[in-house]
């Protein structure tokens, strides 16, 4: 086992020689950074692999370039299994650089900080002695606020930055791509769209395109760390499988509806149990829930919901046939708008995506023929004059009742994501 001075001497590489990050712009960084001159510790969140440990190199480099002292910049990771706490960690840096982190001004980076027990509480007694000496930076590999007591006992000290999956410009830039003028690239994006398809959004998988080492990757990188080491960590979970199980479910048919007493029949479980692993995939980022849209919060919460995982099937990914692209497609762009809300009426008209506002701006996804007909019926319940249709490459406006519908494809809609929100929020 790696002693705390040796994990030390070998994650700062900066006490010794120039450091260079590597890091590739991340549009989170941009709301990171407002809030580095503040006391209050920042927190970073995010699924596995999503680049959590990138973006704290980029922090580290950053600090350097502002005059910070290379050795008053601390990271260490708690991905190793070691015996101790913060204040060992700080005690053993202090001896080994021969100063007091009271006296002066210092920034202190700690990575998967959530495998270490009692954690809140040590952060909170630091981060109290310390405050106006030491900037605090921590990451999690989920959400580190999940137990009720980690808000309380850090209420007014941190703010909290998850980090999602690539977005469709992120991918672009890490393929050293200029997309501009759009228009003069429709035929290379539309590709890389694709190809961005099977990266999943995440980093290490920008230039992979086989479909064995993308499955290998995302089972022992991603799922099985999170299944069978993270949830359980944090959760009483009885049958780990169960819980693989209902993954692989959602995984397999994204966006399904999940009736919660069919699928305990199902998987011979009780309700109290799916509804309670659903609880603990999506709080490890795992899935993603939709609500079905209403004016109403009460019937929002009582309707049925619907499930998209964080990572699809990799067969269904890499099927040819139009429907699977069509559910490729959907999953797609529910993940890069980060939906919350769907539409479903009891006639079984739909609407793929909602964004509340007022008025609400339904959105259809649909990767081969425009189809209208949902959009309209959700347009006339909710009195709104426009819709949007995400398509794969058709651009058009079409006027339906009177009312508006503009279809655009989807690598200029995620290409300009600012401009385009700014558009459906009119």
């Amino acid at each position: 086992m790696p002693q705390i001075k040796e994990i030390l001497v070998s994650s700062n590489p900066w006490w010794k020689e120039e450091f260079g990050s590597g890091f590739k712009d991340r549009e989170v960084y941009k709301d990171i950074e407002k809030y580095m001159p503040l006391p209050q510790i920042i927190a970073i969140t995010g699924l596995r692999r999503v680049g959590k440990t990138s973006l704290m190199y980029k922090m580290v480099e950053d600090g350097i370039a502002q005059s910070t002292d290379p050795k008053n910049v601390v990271y260490f990771p708690f991905d190793e299994a070691i015996a101790g706490d913060i204040r060992q960690v700080l005690k053993e840096y202090e001896e080994l650089m021969g100063v007091d982190i009271g006296k002066g001004h210092y920034l202190l980076l700690l990575d998967e900080i959530q495998k270490l027990d009692g954690w809140e509480n040590q952060l909170k007694a630091v981060y109290d002695r310390y405050k106006g000496s030491l900037k605090i930076i921590i990451s999690g590999s989920e959400s580190l606020f999940i137990r009720k007591m980690s808000k309380e006992t850090l209420a007014g000290r941190i703010f909290e930055f998850k980090v999602d999956t690539l977005s469709f410009s992120e991918f672009v830039s890490f393929r050293s791509f200029n997309p501009k003028p759009v228009g003069l690239h429709e035929k290379e994006l539309k590709k890389l769209f694709d190809e961005f398809s099977r990266s999943m959004g995440f980093p290490e998988l920008v230039d992979v395109t086989d479909r064995a080492i993308i499955r290998k990757y995302v089972r022992e990188s991603i799922i099985d760390k999170i299944m069978y080491k993270d949830i359980p960590g944090l959760f009483k979970v009885e049958d780990p499988a169960i819980l693989d199980s209902l993954l692989n479910i959602i995984s397999e048919d994204p966006g399904q509806i999940i009736e919660l007493n069919s699928l305990a029949t199902e998987l011979k479980v009780s309700r109290h149990t799916i509804a309670s692993y659903l609880s603990y995939l999506e709080r490890s980022f795992l899935i993603r829930k939709l609500y079905n849209y209403s004016t109403n919060r009460r019937k929002v919460e009582r309707k049925l919901k619907r499930y998209y995982p964080a990572m699809i099937s990799v067969d269904l990914l890499f099927r040819d046939d139009d429907h699977s692209k069509s559910r490729v497609f959907e999953w797609q762009m529910v993940t890069q708008l980060k939906a919350e809300f769907f539409w479903r009426d009891p006639s079984k008209n739909e609407v793929d995506i909602v964004m509340p506002g007022n008025p609400p701006v339904p959105i259809e996804v649909k990767y081969g023929k425009l189809d209208t007909s949902g959009l309209s019926a959700f347009m006339r319940k909710f009195n709104v004059g426009k819709g949007y249709i995400i398509s794969r490459e058709k651009e058009e406006s079409i006027t339906v009742d009177g009312k508006k519908v503009t279809a655009v494809p989807a690598f200029k809609f995620l290409l300009d994501t600012h401009k385009a929100r700014l558009t459906l929020r009119k």
